[in-house]
């Protein structure tokens, strides 16, 4: 073995046949905490969905799914920079822009080690452009369209994250650190705590939080389905649930395929656009 001076540790074997060996090389040699080595793992097994031509798993139809067995060598060769090119439009119909960005970082990443092993012999992602990343100061949903996300049936934790964005206007990162003991029910808004603004809410949001807290008194507000990974740390996992804060990327990515359908473009909606106008 041998580290560069990045800090990545470049071996010496035999470039393996499948994808999915290539990848944990990859990131058994990358410098990454295991936070991160998670997401990137996460990240990378998408890629292998969509080489394979087929729609990424998500929410409960992720849980237990097998990554479909690619070689290595689909990576490489005069097919391989369409093929990247067919996987990141079929990507970008299903993941929010800033998934796809990080997404495709991340395999360009994994990438050009294989081609520092010598595993791979060209970037089939060279000239290859994601698309750009919405502006947060997009317009924000007319009345029609907001009344029309507001009436889909969804979780009882979406209908109230996107309530409380439209009623409060405060920042997506704003409300998704709250934590439960943060609120004053009584008042409609959260206990301000410094370098945190305080979020005020309306009658709908008021109806829905004592639902979603029911039987808790701290911990984060909103919440994954699943139980937090080992080293999530504790101000982000809930005492009772054990499961972990809700990540802007989860509902970012919930909203956007929830709106799709509703969007004339067909690319779903942003969380920023719940802001009220003016």
């Amino acid at each position: 073995m041998q580290c560069s001076n990045d800090g990545v540790i470049y071996c010496d074997s035999p470039a393996p046949v499948e994808y999915a060996v290539a990848v944990e090389g990859y990131l058994a040699a990358a410098p990454l905490g295991d936070g991160s080595r998670r997401v990137y793992r996460i990240a990378l097994a998408n890629w292998s969905w969509l080489l394979a031509g087929r729609p990424v798993p998500a929410g409960s139809a992720r849980r237990g799914a097998v990554p479909p067995v690619l070689p290595l060598s689909v990576l490489d060769g005069a097919d391989a920079a369409g093929l990247l090119r067919a996987a990141l439009a079929r990507r970008a119909a299903e993941a929010d822009p800033r998934t796809l960005n990080r997404e495709l970082s991340i395999l360009r990443g994994a990438l050009g080690w294989w081609r520092g092993q010598g595993w791979l012999t060209a970037d089939p992602a060279a000239g290859l452009r994601p698309p750009p990343l919405p502006d947060p100061s997009g317009a924000a949903l007319g009345p029609d369209e907001l009344r029309a996300v507001l009436a889909l049936r969804v979780p009882l934790r979406e209908k109230l994250t996107w309530r409380l964005l439209n009623e409060s206007g405060a920042g997506v990162e704003t409300v998704l650190a709250l934590n439960v003991d943060d609120l004053d029910l009584l008042h409609r808004c959260s206990r301000p705590r410094p370098g945190r603004p305080a979020v005020q809410w309306r009658a709908s949001s008021a109806r829905l939080l004592p639902l979603l807290i029911a039987g808790r008194s701290d911990g984060p507000l909103l919440l994954t389905e699943r139980r937090a990974p080992a080293g999530t740390p504790a101000g982000d996992r809930c005492p009772y649930t054990g499961r972990s804060r809700l990540s802007y990327r989860r509902a970012a990515e919930l909203f956007t395929t929830a709106t799709r359908r509703l969007d004339p473009a067909g690319r779903g909606y942003t969380l920023h656009q719940l802001r009220p106008r003016g």
